[in-house]
């Protein structure tokens, strides 16, 4: 496949590369063999290949990686903006009902849907969180492939106040049961594309015994583990009732051996410096979610204190707290949440859009620990890509004074990206199917 767009991609914090004019050729196994400009790469016998991308007239063609989404839940999706005062009241009233129901064959227009809109918002990587049913979390790997995204997906585990089995024992050992089967079924499924990641809810609703056990299958089958840290005040005092034995809700998740490379915490918003260097000696990485710590009044999370510590983080739509998949409007959140910061404490470093990018794409990688895989348009890298029109981000659609400084591009992407301007999304090389 050869693309001929505008390349942008952002491979550190703050640094973009842009070709306003570039090549971008894809071979038949789904990596990129070529990016460049097209003044030194265009030739007459590329010209003459079958399979190129033709965009749309008038459309001005943009290439991009494609966007990595760290943390979200699948079932939640049509209970998005319920609004409540606070996480767990908001769990109780509106989530725990939508993922009760989120079992059985009859889910699979919901899933299809759901994936249809990430690929729709330019997402071609997502790790996500499916209910405590095995059936629903099997349906959901199956559609995975059939859309042919990138998708690191868990069923969710509970066994204290779960909607599930009312006894903890036995909805203890269903669960371990059920993660194990799956995990062996679906772990490095559809020639890699699909990951398992054993996914405990957080320590308000798991016992250690639970904690513990999912650790063991997780190093067992080699799979990812995501689960949920210092979101809000009411949960952290929970957890601290629950455990008071342990210094930290971190520290809980490290006596239950949760802690790792291969573990991504959901928001972490209040850390002491103490768990903060729990995280970081354990290279356990970070799902920042700025759109769902707004909505749920959450807090302002101190994104630059977990890059400083060495902590790897990426970013997060986190459905349903967060109001929606659009991962640019996550950028923008994540952005405005340490300007807020900043207002507070002058020391605090601006976020700009360049780094908004790279950690939807880059930073979500190296997270996920395939930066050696995606998130650049580096040859070598496998071909997840975004291709979108700028002309419908820009104003009255790019007719007055368009531009062509990637700074200025990347900030009107982070401001006024969405589906309306997505064209296609390939992964691996292939392009995505969505109705």
């Amino acid at each position: 496949m050869i693309i001929r767009a505008s390349l942008l991609d952002a491979p550190t914090p703050d640094t973009l590369r842009f070709v306003e004019d570039g090549i971008l050729i894809v071979d038949h196994t789904g990596t990129i063999t070529t990016s460049g400009p097209a003044s030194e790469l265009l030739t007459e016998a590329l010209l003459t290949e079958d399979e190129v991308f033709d965009a749309p007239k008038d459309a001005r063609l943009l290439c991009l990686p494609g966007l990595i989404d760290l943390h979200t839940h699948l079932p939640q999706y049509p209970v998005v903006a319920r609004c409540e005062e606070a996480l767990l009241p908001w769990l109780k009233r509106h989530i725990f009902p939508a993922e009760l129901d989120f079992q059985g064959p009859g889910q699979r227009s919901l899933i299809e849907a759901f994936f249809d809109e990430l690929l729709a918002n330019g997402t071609t990587t997502a790790v996500l969180y499916a209910a405590v049913w095995e059936d629903s979390t099997a349906l959901a790997f199956e559609i995975a492939a059939e859309k042919g995204i990138r998708a690191v997906i868990g069923k969710m585990m509970m066994d204290e106040g779960s909607y599930g089995e009312a006894h903890p024992a036995e909805a203890r050992r269903k669960s371990l049961d059920e993660t194990r089967r799956l995990a062996e079924q679906w772990h490095g499924a559809n020639n890699g594309l699909l990951d398992y990641t054993v996914s405990p809810r957080f320590a308000v609703t798991c016992s250690m015994e639970l904690m513990k056990e999912a650790a063991a299958i997780a190093a067992d089958t080699g799979c990812l583990i995501q689960t949920h840290l210092s979101e809000n005040t009411a949960e952290i005092a929970a957890v601290r009732e629950r455990f008071p034995d342990r210094s930290s809700y971190t520290d809980v998740y490290r006596e239950a051996g949760l802690l790792g490379p291969r573990s991504i915490f959901g928001h972490a918003i209040h850390l002491s410096d103490r768990e903060l260097d729990l995280l970081a000696s354990s290279g356990s990485r970070v799902a920042h979610c700025p759109t769902a710590n707004l909505f749920l009044n959450s807090g302002l999370c101190p994104l630059h204190s977990l890059r400083q510590a060495g902590i790897p983080v990426g970013l997060g739509s986190d459905v349903a707290a967060g109001p929606e998949l659009n991962l640019w409007q996550v950028m923008r959140s994540a952005i405005e949440t340490q300007a807020v910061r900043r207002m507070q404490d002058g020391s605090i470093p601006v976020l700009n859009p360049a780094d908004a990018l790279y950690l939807a794409t880059m930073g979500g990688a190296t997270a996920l620990g395939k930066d050696h895989l995606i998130g650049s348009l580096d040859p070598g890298k496998e071909a997840d890509l975004l291709l979108l029109d700028l002309n419908r981000v820009l104003p009255l659609g790019g007719r007055f004074s368009p531009p062509s400084d990637a700074n200025a591009i990347a900030t009107a992407l982070v401001y006024r990206g969405g589906p309306h301007a997505t064209l296609a999304t390939f992964t691996r090389g292939r392009r995505n199917s969505r109705r």
